[in-house]
């Protein structure tokens, strides 16, 4: 049989019926994440789950918000299967089971936390799809809102594991870092990271670079209300790096940048001698084949298309997305001259690996 008439071929009905009911779950569970974001952002998660089974009116008053829009949400949680309902009392209850991945106790297990990066993307939908048609990119002046999510995000990994898991992750570095170094945070955003390490090492000395100004205001004025004293922020560019580092980070940024291979270059240069590069990026591969079950895998190209490459793009940069895996990150890491480079990773963490790069050859 030649391949057009295989494609002629009429579909197997069995086939076709159970990939038209994935097709119905899959518009269920986006319209289950949007309602889920709303809830997350209007603290309904942590509310119900201090409560005893309660009417929408008691949940309403408890959170301070409009009964009628708590009601029909609460419907939407209900017949999602988040949340449990009795018919007899009109009561609604949230199952520990579930707050443990739906409140703001469960820190980095929060998955509605991320929710509203489902509504962000829906933001930008129209946008994407012209460049689509006409190529090019969203900037990053269309995402108002990311920088505040991304440092609730981080924030929730950060105060959790950065100084007791990240950190260690680089052998010999949590005691350099309480004798006293020189740190410098690439992309730092808001600023969550270097702002973590400033407290936990005090000894140390850190900066944090993001070329957004705004990003930077709410990152010094974070510092000013925590009253650290070895942490400062400069607005600059990733590739013109000044001055000289012991240890130098960049979580989850490089293969947003427009030059990420000019970065790293920069990263490297201005290493010292001994330094270390600490990176954390997309746990995937570059190969497609090599990301099929990968569990986030949908949402991985889901934030590219919708934010990561397209922002690239929109400058005339490389717009990466996950193009950006493992194969393509060790060999622009060697490019840029780190010669040893380990990659790690964090148990119960699908969404990350660590790579800890220093300069020179692997002996």
């Amino acid at each position: 049989m030649s391949v057009s008439q295989e494609r002629q071929a009429p579909p197997d009905p069995a086939r076709q019926e159970a990939f038209a009911a994935e097709m119905v779950d899959v518009l269920n569970k986006a319209a289950l994440a949007l309602l889920t974001s709303v809830g997350h952002q209007c603290g309904l998660f942590d509310t119900l789950a201090g409560l005893p089974p309660s009417t929408s009116a008691d949940l309403a008053e408890a959170a301070d918000l409009d009964e009628r829009y708590v009601r029909e949400w609460l419907g939407g949680m209900v017949v999602g299967g988040l949340v449990e309902y009795d018919p007899a009392g009109d009561t609604y209850a949230l199952p520990a089971e579930h707050a443990a991945s739906l409140t703001t106790a469960a820190g980095p297990e929060n998955v509605a936390a991320m929710m509203p990066y489902v509504a962000l993307m829906g933001e930008v939908e129209q946008q994407v799809v012209r460049c689509f048609r006409r190529g090019g990119g969203v900037p990053y002046s269309a995402y108002p809102r990311f920088q505040a999510l991304r440092a609730e995000d981080t924030a929730r990994i950060y105060d959790v594991a950065l100084v007791d898991v990240i950190v260690p992750l680089v052998p010999g570095l949590p005691e350099r870092l309480r004798s006293g170094i020189d740190v410098l945070d690439v992309g730092t955003g808001q600023g969550h990271a270097p702002l973590v390490l400033a407290r936990a090492f005090p000894a140390s000395r850190f900066l944090g670079l993001d070329q957004s100004e705004a990003a930077i205001g709410v990152a010094r004025a974070e510092a000013a209300c925590a009253r650290v004293h070895n942490l400062n922020h400069t607005v600059a560019d990733a590739t013109q790096i000044t001055g000289e580092y012991d240890l130098i980070t960049a979580f989850d940024v490089i293969h947003d940048l427009a030059r990420p291979a000019e970065t790293l270059t920069a990263i490297a240069r201005a290493l010292r001698p001994a330094g270390t590069f600490l990176m954390g990026d997309i746990a995937a591969s570059s190969r497609l084949e090599q990301n099929i079950g990968h569990p986030l895998g949908p949402a991985l190209y889901g934030f590219s298309v919708f934010y990561c490459m397209t922002t690239s793009l929109s400058t005339g940069g490389a717009g990466l997305g996950t193009v950006w895996g493992r194969e393509t990150a060790l060999r622009m890491l060697r490019e840029a001259g780190f010669g040893t480079i380990d990659v790690k990773s964090v148990e119960g963490d699908p969404v990350n690996v660590y790579y800890v790069a220093t300069k020179g050859t692997r002996p």
